[in-house]
């Protein structure tokens, strides 16, 4: 596992404080309610050969460029800002799943010290020595789930059909 960590690390309260700051700085940034997403998504994702026809289109008739009040440059440029909006996007993405992998190390790291303190406890109460211990191995005990079978729930007791008579 490589680590990227430099002499300065941020703390996460930091970094949450950073990307509210830096949420504030981009245009048009928005939340959709999934409802709202669903209706915009299909012209959103026109084809990108199917986009460049239409703007050549827009380009070579006044009459069109009239009724859309755009030109054929804005929205070349529109075109071009969506392009290096997407970098941003899989760059962020990928900083996401660099943020959950850490998270899981940390878990992982955390979770197994955890348990080997168990282990060693459950050890430690088998003399006199460490009978301070027990509260705490009993503690543990009865919270820990980790290797614990859940019991199936009950089943609904079949239908049974009326009897004839």
């Amino acid at each position: 596992m490589a680590t990227n960590e430099s002499s300065t690390t941020l703390t996460p309260e930091a970094v949450v404080e950073q990307l509210r700051t830096l949420r504030l700085q981009i245009p048009e940034y928005t939340q959709l309610p999934p409802p709202d997403a669903r209706v915009i998504r299909r012209a959103a994702h026109v084809d990108a050969d199917f986009a460049h026809a239409a703007i050549n289109t827009v380009g070579a008739s006044p009459a069109v460029q009239s009724a859309l009040t755009r030109t054929p440059q804005e929205l070349r440029q529109e075109s071009d800002e969506i392009t290096r909006w997407t970098a941003v996007e899989d760059e962020l993405r990928a900083m996401l799943k660099g943020v959950t992998s850490a998270n899981l190390v940390r878990r992982h790291r955390h979770g197994l010290t955890v348990l080997q303190a168990y282990s060693i406890s459950q050890q430690l109460v088998r003399h006199r020595d460490h009978a301070h211990l027990l509260p705490h191995v009993d503690g543990m005990k009865r919270m820990k789930k980790f290797g614990r079978r859940r019991a199936k729930a009950p089943s609904e007791p079949p239908v049974v059909p009326p009897q004839q008579q």
